[in-house]
Parts: structure tokens; sequence; C-alpha cells
């Protein structure tokens, strides 16, 4: 965009109202390629168009060809519908932050008969929650002890009769006898107390059984207690080291900035301990202040809202406020708080300098499609879809497809596509199938389609996706991956047969295996999950009592054929007549 403004933005910044809401940036080809929120959108999009401007700023404004915006009535609704947007229309110059796992929590669940269980949210309003844990092999291995000192519920599905959990005294048989009200009261108050860290009646209860095992001469069970009562000194050990008692719950916020990136580190601390501390780095597109507390807002999107906030960051706290109830905002100037703020800076400093040394390649995504852009000679590729096909000697065929944007996987728009018997086997015919499948319905939902194209396996697969695109009424660029005389990825390859080859130790080479590893893992992990499926079921066939609701349960309980060759007899029976577990582990074991 020149330095005089179009009469297209002239006439559309004059209808901006002084109100709160979202807008949108547009190019020439109507793509958004920015969405905002504003407390007055009248001051703030017409910044962009009477200010002079610089860096992502000034590469952004240079594209716009048209804006669109949409009032709302408050600041968390605009909040709200910008990130509903963004996640919807991946825009070229958003920033969004990529997602990280979540600390593990331990789930009771509240009705009769507790059971423990590890979860990753604390959504499910039939569970209590406790921690977060600093890692799944932590919470696991509390479960683990929970469930052995304490009378839990094992099944996932009830059984007819008692199992071996009932005679060692670890269940108290919901399937025979309803717990009592007060049973029950009684074993949450227990567990709630344990992991709470009052594990003294726990120690106490354990001793005392182990004692009487001696007496019985049983030096076998005596020996299990006493492997229990080493756990918990082992957990317990663990847990009461304190490391920031000032913080029992809360996060803490602090950024730094370099060479047009800026880093947001977030130190986690729960129960007086610190879990961990996560960093983000992303290029500058806002003012420095202003982009670190838009990541703070996108972060809790995704995460666990704390009971407090700790940073110096301006702006945050009236933006926490506006957007979310019930979480403290302290800003210390001095004392234990800043001292933990100074150690946020420190982290977020050296998540610069690593960056700088080792993952520049992740940033300059947005320069890199462009350039293959320009070597394909096509509009900048901001969306590329991969896909792959995956089976064994023709059995389960599947085909699968992973979505970039901006570079980055958007997990959300993978798609898994089961393929019909009469093309397994047939690559060719397994392209043409799945092609015409997702860009048909595209076509009929009204849906974008992706820029680019990519097909791993040279000019056959590309012209299977072109048959499939003409089936479904498309036209997209589409191009393959072809392998050298070392079956080595070189280059990418056109329908007409014209290869583009690719520097080996490039960025966008890195970029582009990247991708294809991505696709290859996704196809190959979805084959097998349907191989799996189809030998368990051949596995049921032909054994009396498995019906259809029976095998449901069974394949709820064992995923997989390796968890299903651990199960005993017993524990199958907790779910399947004992005859029908019996064959069933006759025939899995000869």
């Amino acid at each position: 965009m020149s330095g005089v403004l179009s009469e297209k933005l002239t006439r559309l910044i004059a209808l901006l109202p002084d109100k709160p809401g979202v807008y949108q940036m547009k190019d020439a080809d109507d793509r958004i390629i920015y969405i905002g929120k504003a407390k007055n959108l009248k001051r703030r999009v017409s910044q962009y168009f009477l200010r002079p401007q610089s860096g992502k700023v000034a590469a952004m404004v240079s594209h716009v060809d048209h804006f669109d915006f949409i009032i709302v009535s408050s600041d968390k609704e605009a909040f709200i519908l910008e990130m509903n947007l963004i996640q919807t229309h991946y825009p070229r110059y958003n920033i969004m932050l990529m997602d990280d796992s979540h600390y593990p929590y331990i789930a009771l669940k509240r009705h009769a008969d507790p059971m423990l269980k590890i979860a990753r949210n604390t959504k499910d309003p039939n569970y209590f929650y406790f921690g977060p844990f600093p890692s799944s092999s932590s919470a696991t291995e509390t479960v683990n002890l929970l469930n052995k000192i304490y009378p839990t519920r094992k099944c996932r599905h009830i059984p007819k009769k008692p199992c071996l959990y009932y005679s060692l005294g670890q269940c108290l048989a919901p399937c025979i006898k309803p717990l009592e009200k007060e049973q029950a009261d009684k074993l949450y108050a227990d567990i709630k107390r344990f992991i709470n860290g009052d594990t003294s009646f726990a120690v106490a209860e354990l001793k005392r059984k182990m004692s009487d095992a001696i007496e019985r001469l049983d030096f076998e069970t005596a020996a299990e207690y006493k492997r229990s009562l080493d756990a918990l000194e082992h957990i317990v050990d663990r847990q009461s080291v304190e490391i920031a008692s000032s913080i029992k719950n809360g996060d803490v916020f602090a950024f730094s900035t370099r060479d047009g990136y800026l880093c947001l580190a977030i130190l986690t601390y729960r129960r007086g301990m610190l879990l961990g501390k996560t960093v983000h780095v992303v290029p500058t597109f806002l003012e420095p202040e202003e982009q670190a507390v838009e990541l703070i807002l996108q972060y809790y999107q995704n995460h666990e809202l704390p009971a407090s906030v700790v940073a110096r960051i301006p702006g945050l706290k009236e933006e926490l406020d506006s957007i979310y109830e019930g979480v403290e905002v302290i800003v210390p100037e001095e004392g234990r708080l800043s001292d933990v703020i100074s150690i946020a800076s420190l982290n977020a400093r050296q998540g610069l300098d690593a960056h700088f040394m080792t993952a520049r390649l992740e940033d300059d995504n947005a320069a890199l499609l462009d350039e293959l852009g320009t070597l394909l000679g096509i509009k900048t590729p901001y969306r590329i879809e991969l896909f792959d096909n995956s089976h064994l000697q023709g059995s389960s065929p599947v085909g699968a497809m992973v979505c970039y944007i901006n570079g980055k996987p958007a997990k959300k728009m993978y798609r898994k596509f089961n393929l019909p018997e009469e093309v397994a086997g047939d690559d060719y015919h397994s392209m043409v199938h799945v092609t015409t499948r997702r860009y048909s319905r595209l076509k009929e939902e009204g849906q974008d389609y992706p820029d680019l194209i990519l097909t791993d396996g040279g000019l056959a697969q590309v012209h299977a996706t072109n048959e499939g695109l003409a089936a479904a009424g498309v036209s997209i660029p589409v191009f393959g991956l072809f392998k050298n005389d070392k079956h080595q990825t070189s280059g990418l390859i056109d329908a007409q047969g014209k290869e583009y080859e690719l520097d080996r130790k490039s960025p966008l080479f890195f970029l582009l295996m990247r991708m294809q590893d991505e696709v290859h893992r996704y196809a190959i992990t979805f084959h097998k999950q349907k191989r799996s499926k189809a030998m368990t079921n051949s596995v049921f066939d032909g054994i009396a009592g498995l019906g259809e609701k029976r095998r449901e349960k069974l394949e709820s309980a064992y995923p997989t054929i390796d968890a299903l060759l651990g199960a005993s007899v017993a524990e199958l029976s907790q779910i399947v007549p004992e005859e029908s577990a019996e064959a069933l582990y006759e025939r899995l074991h000869s």
C-alpha cells in the first residue's frame, strides 16, 4: 500500500464507530490477514493507517486492501469473539501460542463408589480434582499407591461378581453391595486428606497391616506392605520440598525482547511448589507490553486460572479483571515476590538466548512460505495440506491429512479417512478417493480451500490428487515431494513433471521435511490403531457369549492387543462370563 490512503480505506475509516469490537484486516483476495480487538474501534483501527508504522505492522498494513468490523457490548465479548475468529481463520499476521501439555491431576469420582484416575483437565463435574502434579509419573505413582492403601473401585465396568481386588481387601465390591454413605464419605475424606499432605493415618494403617501379616507368618503380604510404606515415604519426602511458600497457587509472568522477538516466561506454582517453567518466543507485532498481555490472555484460554497472577506488566491487571473473574493480580515492587519476578525475567532472557542460538528455523516461516510460493510460481501458501496413505499388504487401509497454517501444524484441522477395500493397496486410487472426499465436502460446506496441496510419492500422486480435485470440481495448486536415486526427498514436482530442486541444507527444505514427517506419523498412527482394532475383533470371532456390547466393553477396557494379552482370566471375567473369558484367554495365548 502506498503512503496515500486509497479511497476505499478512507471511506471505511470514516465509518468506524467509537465502540468496542473486533476488526478483520483483509487483502485484495479477501483473505483475512489479521484479526484484532479494540475498546474503541475508530481510534484503534485508524492508527494503523494514519500513523507511521515499522516492522511487521508496516508489512501487514501494506497488504491491507479493506477491513470489516463487528461491534460488541464489552471487552470480554470482544476477546472471546477475537479468539474464536483467529482459531477459525488462522490469519497470517496473528501470533498464536503453540499448544503445550497440561500438568496432570488426580481425579476422584464423586459418586458412591470412589474411583481414581489421571486427568489433564478439570472440566468433568463428576470428579474431585487434586493437583496439578509436576509430571505424569508423579501423579501415577500417587494413584497406584492410593489404590493399594484404600479400597477404591478398580473395575472400569461393574462386574457381576467380586474380583481379585476384593479378596485382597483393596476394593469394597460395589458390584455386589452398594457402599453405605458413611463408608463412601470416610473413604473420600481419607483420600482427600492423603492427597492434601496428611499421610500420618495411612502410615499407621500400613504399619498395622504389616504387623498383622507378620503375626500370621504371611511374609509375602508383609513385604508388599513394606514396599507400599517405602513408596509412601518417597512421595512424602519429595512433596515436602517447598520451593516458594510465598506463592501457594499462582503463575508468575515476565517478558524480554530482542531484535523483533519477545519471550514470555511463565513460572507455575501450585500447593507452594514450583511445578515448572514455560517460555514462548514470538515475533513482536504489537508494542511489547501489549503483546505480552495478549499472550497471557491466550494462555488462559487453555490453562487453569490460578488464585493469583504475579507480574509487572502494564495493562495486564485491567485486561484480566475485565475478562476473567476471581483472579488476584499482584504487582510487587519489592520483597520475595519481586525476587520471583526477577527469576522469571532471567528465564525470559535465557529463552531468547536459546532461541537465537538454536530455534531460528521456526521463526522465519512467513519468509520461507514466501520463498516457497516464489519457487513454485504460486501465491504465498499460508495454508498447506499434506496427504499420506497407509496399509499393510492391503489390510486396514487408511488415509490421513495434516494441515499447516503459517508454517505451523493446525492439529484441529487434521483429518482421518477409512478407505474402502476396493482401493486397498492401490496408492493411486486411494489418493483419488481421499482427495475427492476431502474437497467435495469443503465445497459443499462453503469452507476455505488450502493454498497448496503437497503429496508424497512423486508424479503419480500429483496426478491422482488432480483427478480427485477434478471429481470434486475444485482447483488448487498440487505439487509432490519426489525422491532421488538414493530414496531421499530432494525436491518438488508439478503435474507436468517439472522438478524444483531444494537445497537439502536450507531452512525451506527442513520446514517441508517436518511437514512430511508429521503426515507420515499421523497416517501410521491411525493405521496401527485400525489394525489393532481389526486384530482384536478377529480374536473375538466365534467365542460364545461375546456379543456386540461385550466386545465394546472389552475394547474399551483393553484398547490394544498387547493390553488384552496382559489380562488374566480373572480380570476378563469381570467383563464377560467366565466361560467366555477362559475361551478368549486360551485363544490369545495358544
